[in-house]
């Protein structure tokens, strides 16, 4: 962890966090982004970003929040799904933690509305754990000082969550080449991620769910969508019917929280949380600010290279009861989709530019070796989304044959 304080340091610069960030309006900062019961400190803020680096926290001592938003990798893990205590491997992908303070909801399925509830989850998960991790550090003459000159307050769970989601709203990191080129620096960009930004807003319809604006700096529209991803062998009805027995048998959210995590109910997205027949297989939009830095990609993990994003969403999803009905397929030429990937790594922050970089020469590297889920059939409206399963011809494009 001692590496990642090291990079944390140098990215994050000092500045007055009781103040606005430059990037966001004041008004939204001041009325929507911080609560009122956990106002921005700097003792706030600095018992947060030592927590946010505590492997105590956890029932085995192995794993913070840094474990799974690495301050080095984008603030993510850049695995297929997150690893737990005891190298347990979860169902789900982790988002990065970067800019999550502009979220509506938190988590994959939005199962909770703030940052202070999502800090909580993890703690308690896969078992309660809230005592034992306040047990682990209330010894720490560090954090009994801490926690005093923050809160007023012994250690505690409410607290020790306040002060990691004070930490979490100081990771703003919304200062792209995008955003000179939206302020009227024309050569901030290039002509190919030019030509990819007409493409967004326009035949690539990624605006329908990703407009992106200043009053909407990442993109999302905070709704929930079924975009047919590892959908061809899920029975989404037969999972949401038996989810829906085992949550009436209680538990509450941290049932949500297991079953999302932990088991292939998993891929049922929203509906755990909702129970709303609309919501099967929908997850949340997540943001596309410094998309580059975030493979692989979906809430499985399942796509390594935003060439397989747009082959995914060029093709129309993978057809399934539940699937959007703005996913269809795009037509989108090769030139087209090279044009839409360069603009998306255009929105990666100036802190990470080099790393920006290395990772669109790796992604561009491999996506000339292997494009698993490229159908330009599909693409071209050759055949229509069901002939494949009809003709018995459907390919498992999710997988991976090297995997």
């Amino acid at each position: 962890m001692e590496a990642q304080k090291a990079i944390a340091a140098k990215l994050l610069p000092g500045r007055d966090v009781t103040q606005p960030p430059a990037p966001v309006d004041a008004e939204l900062w001041e009325t929507v982004v911080v609560p009122a019961d956990n106002r921005m400190t700097r003792e706030r803020v600095a018992l947060g970003k030592k927590l946010y680096f505590e492997k105590r926290l956890s029932k085995d001592g192995t794993v913070a929040c840094a474990t799974c938003h690495d301050v080095s990798r984008g603030f993510t893990d850049q695995r297929k799904t997150s690893e737990g205590i005891g190298g347990a491997l979860g169902q789900r992908n982790s988002p990065t933690s970067m800019n999550a303070f502009l979220m509506e909801t938190q988590f994959l399925d939005g199962r909770v509305p703030s940052l202070e509830e999502q800090a909580k989850l993890p703690i308690v998960n896969p078992m309660p754990n809230e005592q034992a991790a306040i047990t682990a550090i209330k010894r720490d003459a560090d954090y009994k000082d801490m926690f005093e000159a923050a809160y007023g307050s012994k250690p505690n769970y409410e607290d020790l969550a306040r002060a990691i989601a004070a930490f979490e709203r100081t990771l703003v990191f919304l200062d792209a080449p995008f955003d000179r080129f939206l302020a009227g620096h024309e050569n901030a960009i290039s002509a190919e991620a030019k030509q990819g930004w007409e493409l967004f807003n326009g035949k690539a319809r990624c605006m329908s769910c990703h407009e992106i604006n200043p009053s909407n700096p990442l993109g999302i529209d905070n709704h929930f969508h079924n975009i047919g991803v590892s959908a061809r062998t899920q029975n989404f009805e037969n999972l949401a019917g038996r989810a829906l027995d085992m949550l009436s048998e209680g538990g509450g959210m941290q049932t949500i929280d297991r079953l999302a995590l932990e088991t292939k109910f998993s891929e049922l997205g929203r509906f755990l949380v909702s129970g709303d027949h609309s919501d099967i297989g929908a997850f949340k939009t997540s943001q596309i600010r410094n998309i580059g830095l975030t493979a692989p990609y979906m809430h499985d993990g399942s796509m390594k290279t935003l060439w397989d994003v747009m082959d995914h969403y060029n093709g129309g999803g993978e057809t399934n009861p539940f699937l959007d009905g703005g996913i269809v397929p795009l037509e989108l030429s090769e030139s087209e989709i090279d044009a839409v990937v360069a603009f998306m790594f255009t929105l990666t922050d100036r802190r990470f530019a080099d790393q920006n970089q290395t990772i669109m020469r790796e992604q561009k590297q491999l996506a000339a070796r292997k494009r698993p889920f490229r159908n330009t059939a599909m693409a071209e409206g050759k055949i229509l989304p069901f002939e494949p399963e009809v003709m018995g011809t459907a390919q498992n494009l999710g997988q991976n044959p090297e995997e």
